[in-house]
């Protein structure tokens, strides 16, 4: 059996905006899978977040939140940012892999509101030195199929890969999740060494694929003049 027959610990958030040190978490998912297919066990829970600011008018575009309805029906955010941190460290106590697309946004973007509302952060709940394993497929798409040319958003993979979803409930955290999950077990089938790898291996081989990406990006970028906002060669935790 391998570690995508066994439990695997989906995550998704959706914000005010794109910037993971300044902007706030407005929805999240976390849906716990054990299994494949139609037999597979599935635990969801879902968050609401009052973030406490004005969501912009453009991010209630993506995910259909507004400041009027985070406020009326959201959560205090330290009670959701707890309850959220952790069931993540649990799984990843129990070696339960957090699968996250774009890993490196929701994980820092969490850690960073954690830190905001005086929370432990999730490095710190955990028995290791980083947070690990997380399984992230924007990574592993960059690293296996590299000369693929187009977009690599989650809906783009999702055809790439022939994961069938309802593009019109993409942006709902808990649908991106499960359209992740969906799309590592394709990808999996797509490049079965995948599953052969221990996670803690995986983990380490996606923080190399990561930081070879962003440099060679980073370099591109620059030589174009564009020195705002490149990316972070970290991973999963952008520094």
């Amino acid at each position: 059996m391998t570690w995508l027959e066994q439990t695997m610990v989906g995550f998704d958030t959706e914000t005010t905006g794109v910037s993971t040190a300044t902007d706030r978490i407005v929805t999240a998912a976390v849906i716990t899978r054990t299994g494949i297919g139609a037999d597979a066990a599935v635990g969801v829970r879902t968050w609401l977040i009052n973030p406490g600011v004005e969501i912009p008018e453009r991010a209630t575009e993506v995910h259909g939140i507004t400041t009027e309805q985070a406020r009326a029906e959201g959560a205090e955010p330290a009670v959701a940012l707890e309850e959220i941190a952790g069931i993540l460290a649990d799984a990843l106590r129990a070696g339960f892999p957090v699968v996250a697309f774009n890993a490196a946004y929701d994980i820092s973007i969490l850690e960073a509101e954690l830190s905001r509302h005086g929370l432990p952060s999730l490095a710190s709940r955990l028995d290791t030195d980083d947070i690990r394993p997380v399984v992230d497929p924007l990574v592993l798409d960059r690293h296996l199929d590299k000369w693929r040319k187009g977009k690599r958003k989650l809906i783009d993979m999702c055809a790439t890969y022939g994961v069938v979803v309802d593009g019109d409930n993409l942006h709902a955290a808990d649908a991106d999740v499960l359209a992740t999950l969906d799309v590592v077990h394709a990808m999996a089938r797509a490049y079965p060494a995948m599953g052969e790898v221990a996670l803690n291996d995986l983990h380490d081989q996606q923080v190399s694929a990561h930081r070879v990406w962003a440099e060679s990006f980073r370099a591109w970028l620059t030589s174009q003049g564009k020195t705002d906002d490149l990316p972070s060669i970290a991973w999963p935790v952008q520094t």
